[in-house]
């Protein structure tokens, strides 16, 4: 029975079927005949016509009052779906390292909330193959990710790049004969690290012990397809799962770790490490936003890649 109410509004804000109708664009006889198909229903009329202006009959103002409170709730539930559609309201579920946890997503999605503060967003730190197994079963919107990821379900969209670099303890005399090419952490923050002047042979350190991510983590494979590559059998003092594990470990003086340029320059480094770029392109990097082909991505998930590719 409120299937047509905006027929009875419009006569009631109107004040005759007449302009009703052309307000409408309908004719009046139709107009008539829909609102006559409604009282049927309700069984009693709503609009006593013999009053001019046309006015409301006790049920009628009833009506009136719930077909006003249907039009309201159209009216919010209209702007919320502006606003969906403007992407000023949604979630986003987004997994990654804790590298890219801890260092990159925090301020993607503050700048991102600052423009649309009412996406919701849960971050799931995990390892590449947990994160992938959620993305799979569509736990996960999205995952932020340096793994080149080979499948066919997956789509990639590069995020930014990164370059891995060798943390090496003060404390090893290498550094001493390698002065014009060892760099500090501000020296990564103001990206001198970049100019390809200060590459250095991975057989320089070739004696010194190594703190190595397992080969399951891509820059763990790397570093072992480099040592192969410069037939250096290394010594390695720890295979670790995390890069601020083997990091903070190199911090200590125990051995040398290969981290990412996001790492040093985010987090708060002391003075008791120099880094070195390294000759190969292997040290080269993507990271990218992987999503599912088959799982429906949000307009929220599809303007935070927008804003934040390419960086």
């Amino acid at each position: 029975m409120f299937t047509n109410k905006n027929y009875v509004l419009t006569i009631y804000r109107e004040g005759s079927f007449s302009n009703a109708a052309k307000k409408l664009y309908i004719s009046q006889p139709s107009l008539s005949a829909s609102v006559k198909r409604i009282e049927e229903k309700i069984g009693v009329p709503i609009f006593d016509r013999s009053t001019t202006p046309v006015s409301l009959t006790e049920v009628g103002q009833e009506y009136v009052k719930y077909a006003l409170s249907f039009e309201e709730k159209e009216q919010d539930f209209a702007r919320y779906i502006g606003d969906y559609a403007n992407f000023l309201t949604g979630s986003v579920r987004i997994g990654g390292s804790s590298l890219f946890s801890s260092f990159m997503l925090p301020g993607m999605i503050s700048s991102f909330n600052q423009k649309y503060p009412n996406i919701r967003f849960e971050i799931f730190e995990d390892n590449t193959k947990t994160l992938l197994e959620k993305l799979s079963l569509g736990e996960l919107d999205l995952i932020i990710d340096n793994t080149m990821i080979d499948d066919e379900a997956t789509e990639a969209t590069i995020c930014s790049s990164e370059t891995i670099l060798l943390s090496v303890p003060k404390s090893f005399t290498v550094n001493e004969s390698l002065k014009n090419y060892r760099l500090s952490a501000d020296d990564i923050k103001n990206g001198v690290h970049k100019d390809n002047a200060y590459s250095v042979s991975l057989k320089k350190f070739s004696s010194y012990p190594f703190i190595l991510l397992h080969s399951e983590n891509d820059t763990g494979k790397r570093a072992l397809q480099l040592f192969k590559k410069h037939h250096i059998n290394p010594n390695v003092a720890f295979f670790l799962d995390q890069q601020v594990t083997s990091y903070n470990i190199s911090s200590t003086g125990m051995g040398i770790s290969f981290v990412s340029d996001i790492l040093i320059r985010e987090m708060e480094t002391g003075s008791s490490l120099y880094y070195y770029r390294l000759q190969d392109k292997e040290i080269e990097r993507n990271i990218y936003f992987y999503k599912k082909k088959a799982h429906y991505l949000s307009q929220a998930c599809q303007k935070f890649i927008e804003i934040n590719a390419g960086k």
